[in-house]
């Protein structure tokens, strides 16, 4: 491990501010229990298809269990047992698996399921549905794919500017529910200038965690002259709380864990905001506390900005295990 260069601003206890919520949503929760349930029960490989949840120390953790990670159906015998992740898929997805046979459990985020009949609604009723959100996410893919001719995929302000949709009647907007929330309000914005009648999806798509999370790190980012998310990189949530802190003007770095931060970024700091990613075990935070202490004293505060009490049904399949 590198050695902490020396720190002009003194031996003075640097503060350390935890926004909460921070860590594990109930939808990360009930992912990881249903696989964690399986692999008790279950006499059999459990296949697991793309990551359960998207951190790379739950995804080790299952693993070194026994889950075997996948990245497509083709991946797994016939008839085999399958657990699809929080992320949801398509429907061409759930058509593979019953083609062939396979016993499928699925752990998708019930709020992005919401967003996937959200959708089917909408097509059906004959809307051209623009659905706010990242090429490539998983959770992205699942919802165009409900109805790839009818739904047109917009990253940002600028492809919004641009869109032209020739013809297209009713047009509504879905969100990806992982999304920054100002950066998507200025999206919507500019779709609503360019299609006047535009409709919204009858409640905020943007899941509850993802906002209390961001919401959180504004709270604190007036003090911090530095904030470590802890998260994946490919966790959505997790890099738009970085961004957010960017956009702030506050110092914001992405690590995976401890090991990953580095001490030039802690030289002349005194107050560091630590968080993590809704997918993020919340263990990492306190190994992430161990690891600046050993850098010098600290004072811990938390910061509470609400309570969430949300929790999910479990699968039928796993409910009774």
């Amino acid at each position: 491990m590198a050695t902490a260069p020396t720190d002009p601003a003194g031996p003075a206890p640097r503060r350390v501010l935890l926004p909460s919520p921070r860590s594990f949503c109930a939808g990360v929760e009930r992912a990881i229990e249903v696989v964690e349930r399986l692999l008790d029960e279950a006499a059999e490989t459990v296949y697991v298809r793309k990551q359960i949840v998207h951190n790379t120390h739950v995804v080790h953790g299952l693993r070194e269990r026994g889950a075997v990670f996948v990245e497509e159906l083709d991946e797994v015998p016939d008839a085999a047992l399958v657990v699809f992740s929080a992320h949801g898929v398509s429907p061409a997805v759930r058509a593979e698996a019953d083609r062939r046979g396979l016993r499928v459990v699925d752990a998708t985020c019930p709020l992005v399921t919401k967003v996937h009949s959200e959708a089917r609604r909408f097509v059906a009723r004959g809307d051209t549905v623009l659905l706010i959100g990242h090429a490539g996410h998983e959770e992205v893919e699942g919802t165009l794919g409900e109805a790839p001719g009818s739904i047109v995929l917009v990253q940002d302000r600028a492809e919004a500017e641009a869109l032209e949709l020739p013809g297209a009647g009713t047009v509504s907007y879905l969100t990806q529910t992982t999304l920054a929330t100002d950066e998507t309000a200025e999206v919507i914005e500019a779709l609503r200038e360019r299609f006047p009648t535009l409709v919204d999806p009858p409640g905020d798509d943007i899941c509850y965690a993802t906002t209390n999370r961001q919401l959180a790190v504004k709270a604190v980012l007036p003090e911090c002259e530095l904030l470590l998310v802890i998260g994946s990189a490919n966790s959505s949530n997790s890099v738009r709380l970085v961004e957010l802190a960017r956009r702030g003007g506050v110092a914001a770095h992405l690590v995976d864990g401890a090991a990953d931060i580095d001490p030039q970024w802690l030289v002349g700091v005194r107050t560091v905001g630590v968080t993590a990613g809704a997918s993020a075990p919340p263990a990492l935070v306190d190994a992430v506390l161990r690891h600046l202490e050993q850098s010098g004293p600290l004072t811990v505060e938390e910061r509470l900005l609400t309570e969430e009490t949300i929790r999910f049904t479990l699968p039928k399949q796993v409910r009774n295990h």
